[in-house]
């Protein structure tokens, strides 16, 4: 039984001894729309219930948005530059379509970010996730 120990402790010991694997490499960032930045506006009191591109009602009230680029049904995170104050919405909309714009918000968004007393901000506005399976259909 000690001859049979003897190899077990050696090989154990080697084991030991041996280099640490690698670090392991670093992972590529998602791959996906890269963030934009650009204008923000929000949206006035006319839209209250009409429908959106998504055939949503709009609700002044939810956080939602509407860009040109980003698929309807993803979230993105909207981060006034001047502010430093963001929030993430849902895009169900289309627009806005005025050069420069990158996104509308609605006036809850507006509000929490701190562009409705101007009317428009910088932004950068960066895809957080893809829309689901339901809010595609």
């Amino acid at each position: 039984m000690h001859r049979l120990a003897a190899p077990a402790l050696l090989l154990l010991g080697l084991g030991a001894c041996s280099t640490p694997p690698p670090p392991a490499a670093p992972q590529p960032e998602a791959s996906g729309p890269p963030a934009q930045r650009g204008e923000a506006s929000y949206y006035g009191p006319g839209f209250e219930g009409k429908r959106t591109a998504s055939g949503e009602r709009f609700d002044p009230g939810a956080n939602t948005a509407a860009s040109k680029t980003l698929p309807l049904g993803s979230v993105a995170e909207v981060t006034n530059l001047e502010t430093g104050q963001s929030q993430r919405v849902r895009i169900t909309d289309r627009g806005p379509y005025v050069k420069g714009r990158v996104v509308d918000v609605t006036p809850k968004v507006a509000e929490k970010i701190g562009l409705k007393h101007k009317g428009t901000a910088p932004v950068e506005v960066k895809p957080v996730s893809a829309p689901t399976e339901t809010a595609a259909r």
